[in-house]
Parts: C-alpha cells; sequence; structure tokens
C-alpha cells in the first residue's frame, strides 16, 4: 500500500531540536524523493536494523540525531560536532504518526510496517524552493471558532463505548490514527475519505495540517445517561486521561483552548441523541492541564471494518467545518432540506457531504493564495480570466463584487470556480449525481456580533434569513428542483439576468438587481476554463 507523505510538516525531534511555524509551499514544480518514513539508519530501507535503533532511542540508550530529519525548504540537515540544529522546519523519519514526539506509538507503526512487508513504500518528498504567493489571511478568523483552518489544527479522538452499547467492530487506537491522521493513499478504496487529515491536505492545497492522537474509552454509565449531557462524557473522557495526556499539545492556534474532540460512539446508540453534530464545549470553568475544551463533536458514524470508513471520515470532515467556523449550507426550513441542488449543488457543508469543499468555503478558510483571486472591475470593462480546475493546487477563483468588495469577504458577490470529478471530487456516494464545468455562488457573507458569539448573519437558521427565502449565506446560481439535472456551465454558455440566481439582493432580500453583466463560458481543456466577463 504506497502512500506518499509530503514534506511540508513541522515536528519535534525528541533529542533537542525545536519547530519553527510551518511554512506553505508551492507546487508548481516537480517534488523530489529524499528519503523513507521509518528508515533511522538511512540505508534506504525499512527493516528490523531501525526498529533496533527505535527501541535504544525509546530506552534512552542511543537517542536519535538531527540526522534522520530532512528540512521542508533544501537538503538533509547536517551535525556540527553532534549537536542538533534548532529552529528549524523539517520532518523526522521516525516520528511515522506525525505529531511532534518520537514515542512509543511510532515504535508500533514501524512495527507494523516492517512486519507487513511496507518497507521501501513510504517516501518523503520535498519541494525545492518556498512559496510564490502567501496564502491569504482566513476570513472566517472573524468568526467565533476554535479549530484553526490555518497551519497546524489538532483533533482529539475519544473512540468511546458503553457497558451496553458496544461496537460491531472495534478497532484499536493506532488503527483509529492512521484513519483519521494518516498519509495520501489514493489506492484507498475509501479515497478521497482516505484520512481526515489527506482530505484537508489536498482541499486546502497544504494551508492546513491536521494531527492528533486517538484514545479507546469505555464510558462508566449507560448509554442513555449521556444523551442529553455531552458535556458529561466529555468531562469524564478528559479526566481518564488528564494524567497520563499532556493536553497542551492540542493547541494549535495557541488560544488557550484544545482546538477540537470527537467523542466518536457505535451506530447502535442510535440516531435521536446521537446523530453527528458539532458546537463548543461552553464550559469555560472545566479545564485540563489548564487548557479550556473548545469546539466538540459527537456522533455515531463509526468504523465499520478494517477497510470501510468511508462515512466516519466524511461525516466528521463536515463536523470539523463547523469547528473551523462554517455553518450548515443545507436548510432548517421545509419540507426539502438541501440547500443547494443539481450536479452543481454537491458541497461538504451541504446535505450530501461527500465532497470537496466549494470556492466560497475555500475562501472563508484562506484555501486560495493571493494570486488564485481574481476580482472583476467594473470599471475596466471586459475582462477574461482563466479558472484552473478547484480540486487541484493551482485551483482559483474569479469574485464579482456588488459595490465595494470587503478586504475580508464578508461582503455581497458572486463566486466562480471550476469544478472537477477528481481528487476530492472523485468518489462522491451512489446517489449523488456527478458533473462538472463552471459553477456560481451568490454569497453574503456579512458578520453578526450578539454580544458573546460572532458569526455569519445569514446563515441557514438564522432569524434574518426570512426562514431561508430571504437572503442566505450561500446559494446556488442556476438553482434547479431537480437533483439529477446539469447545471454546470460549460463551453458556450451565457450568463446573464435571465439565469435563475444571477441577480443582487434587494432592500427587500429578494434577487431581484439585475448585475447589468454577463459571463460567457469559453474552452474547457487541460484542467483549465476560461470566463468573459463584461457589461450588458
Amino acid at each position: 500500500m504506497k502512500k506518499t507523505i509530503i514534506a511540508m510538516l513541522t515536528a519535534a525531534l525528541a533529542a533537542g531540536a525545536s519547530t519553527a511555524s510551518a511554512s506553505c509551499l508551492s507546487t508548481g514544480a516537480d517534488w523530489t524523493q529524499i528519503g523513507y518514513m521509518g528508515d533511522l539508519n538511512n540505508d534506504s530501507q525499512v527493516n528490523s536494523a531501525d526498529l533496533v535503533l527505535m527501541a535504544k532511542h525509546l530506552n534512552g540508550t542511543q537517542p536519535l540525531r538531527i540526522a534522520n530529519a530532512y528540512s521542508i525548504l533544501g537538503s538533509p540537515l547536517s551535525i556540527n560536532g553532534g549537536e542538533t540544529i534548532e529552529n528549524v522546519n523539517f520532518l523526522h523519519t521516525a516520528d511515522i504518526d506525525r505529531d511532534g514526539v518520537i514515542d512509543v506509538f511510532d515504535m508500533v507503526l514501524l512495527r507494523q510496517r516492517v512486519l507487513s512487508g511496507q518497507s521501501e513504500t513510504v517516501h518523503i518528498w520535498e519541494y525545492p524552493a518556498p512559496v510564490e504567493s502567501p496564502f491569504i489571511d482566513a476570513p472566517i478568523k472573524d468568526v467565533e471558532a476554535y479549530l484553526p483552518s490555518q497551519d497546524e489544527g489538532t483533533l482529539v479522538i475519544f473512540y468511546v463505548d458503553f457497558p451496553d452499547c458496544k461496537y460491531t467492530y472495534a478497532p484499536s487506537a493506532e488503527e483509529i490514527s492512521e484513519i483519521a491522521f494518516g498519509a495520501e493513499d489514493t489506492s484507498d478504496k475509501n479515497y478521497p475519505f482516505d484520512s481526515m487529515s489527506a482530505f484537508y491536505g489536498r482541499s486546502s492545497k497544504g494551508a492546513m495540517y491536521l494531527k492528533g492522537k486517538v484514545f479507546r474509552y469505555t464510558a462508566k454509565e449507560s448509554v442513555s445517561a449521556y444523551g442529553t449531557d455531552k458535556a458529561k462524557l466529555a468531562m469524564e473522557c478528559y479526566n481518564a486521561f488528564n494524567d497520563s495526556e499532556d493536553f497542551t499539545m492540542y493547541d494549535g492556534d495557541k488560544d488557550g483552548y484544545i482546538d477540537a474532540t470527537l467523542f466518536s460512539v457505535p451506530t447502535a446508540a442510535g440516531d435521536t441523541d446521537w446523530w453527528p453534530c458539532a458546537g463548543p464545549l461552553g464550559r469555560d470553568e472545566f479545564t485540563v492541564d489548564g487548557m479550556k475544551v473548545g469546539h466538540i463533536i459527537t456522533g455515531n458514524a463509526q468504523i465499520e471494518a478494517s477497510d470501510d470508513y468511508y462515512n466516519f471520515n466524511s461525516s466528521y470532515l463536515h463536523e470539523m467545518g463547523h469547528c473551523m467556523g462554517l455553518p450548515d449550507y443545507y436548510l432548517y426550513s421545509g419540507d426539502d432540506s438541501e440547500g443547494m441542488h443539481g450536479m452543481a449543488g454537491s458541497e461538504l457543508m451541504d446535505t450530501d457531504a461527500t465532497t470537496d469543499f466549494g470556492a466560497f468555503s475555500k475562501l472563508q478558510l484562506g484555501w486560495y493564495r493571493e494570486n488564485q483571486i481574481q476580482v472583476y472591475d467594473s470599471s475596466q470593462g471586459t475582462q477574461s480570466f482563466t479558472l484552473n480546475s478547484s480540486q487541484s493546487d493551482d485551483g482559483n477563483c474569479v469574485i464579482i463584487p456588488y459595490g465595494n468588495l470587503d478586504d475580508k469577504y464578508h461582503s455581497e458577490y458572486f463566486i466562480i470556480e471550476y469544478n472537477t470529478n477528481d481528487r476530492n471530487n472523485s468518489k462522491p456516494q451512489w446517489w449523488q449525481p456527478t458533473g462538472n464545468g463552471v459553477r456560481i455562488y451568490h454569497a453574503d457573507a456579512e458578520l453578526f456580533d450578539n454580544g458573546w458569539w460572532v458569526s455569519y448573519k445569514y446563515a441557514s437558521g438564522s432569524e434574518f434569513t426570512k426562514n431561508d427565502t430571504g437572503r442566505r449565506l450561500i446559494r446556488l446560481v442556476n438553482e434547479t428542483t431537480d437533483n439529477s439535472a446539469d447545471n454546470y456551465f460549460h463551453d458556450g454558455d451565457v450568463v446573464n439576468s435571465s439565469v435563475n440566481g444571477f441577480r443582487w439582493y434587494d432592500s427587500s432580500d429578494a434577487e431581484t438587481v439585475d448585475p447589468g453583466l454577463k459571463i460567457e463560458v469559453g474552452t474547457s481543456e487541460n484542467g483549465s476554463c476560461t470566463i468573459t466577463v463584461s457589461k450588458t
């Protein structure tokens, strides 16, 4: 099972080196293979000799050195007089679970790989140059949330069962850790939900790295004792491991809160109390190692088998979107809860959470580089733009603002992308129609501060949406009631005010204001498409 590990990560060498923040790298050139994860003696093999070195490191007889680490910006690091090099970005070959610590969990993973014959299959790759353009500052930072959408985000997982409610399949903590935080594996039958970390890495173009740790736990009381009191379960789980674990390690943005915690329970616990959901714990008086607990996720999306965890990862990736500040895009009123329909309506934050994030989500999360956001300027007249596949690292977008564009993108605008059926869009569920082409969202990302919480003013369920019939955070241009309809825009299509949804909101929050523009879709080829925007 081949897995590719991109050396864009930071890790702490137990022998004494410290880390600096990981730089985000461009992917416009070829990556170079520079080593193997688990190759502790640098002989280009992963075998029992490396197990011996790991054991000596853990028992303190022969600590590992920086020679086994690779800079994410250049060639392998060297040793001066046997001293370690501090304050550099590197990935250490012994830190197999990439949690910043070389410990017994890495020994377990190394032993598994040696015994299963996976030696020489887990490569380290690095890019030879720093970024060409930095990622934008994430607009979603202005929304109240605890899981950072850029740089390092952490997730603590408690995989919990109860005396009267057990899993039909009970994976080990190490197995769950690989499912959640493992490296990319395009051959995995669960791909693109091969792991949570890999999915976010692809969607964010490397702007976010998700790491964490898994704990297996059996609750003290029956499942019914926790159904309406999730805080009770949260505090019990944390208290159970407080003496053995340093929970200060799980605050990626250093705000004093553990970024996010998942409490996953058996599917048999039922949907009434345990349908996956997320929100702040709201118990700041409760701390572990001086840390408050930020967002928590509870849910009964279990791992079905050793090779069946598609629903586990896809469900909780959606919920982590909430932990980063994104609301649901599906509707809270009416018989049809789906927020966007048709082939172009697929989005991880909508009802069918089995595809990639769309352009609006990526913009708010800060998953575009500065040079990947193109803004139409009406004063310039006709303008043409090239859109690259949103599923690629070169994925970009075009924004058409209504009036002045807020510098944090918390205003009203159209946002356009070119969607393709690959990477995180490659394997939707059987009931979900697939398609590709140009997709346009109508967004109004104004924020609202009610005195204790800042959120999107027009998110689903908000009092300002007129029961979802008025102004909304996100709508799809060319919306349809037919979920099987291809409502993408393709070569030769023209979008103007006659197209459903291609109008601005009026003072009554209805889409009636003609933008006075038309969008002509040009040729799509080789993973890109051209569009031309002009006045009508």
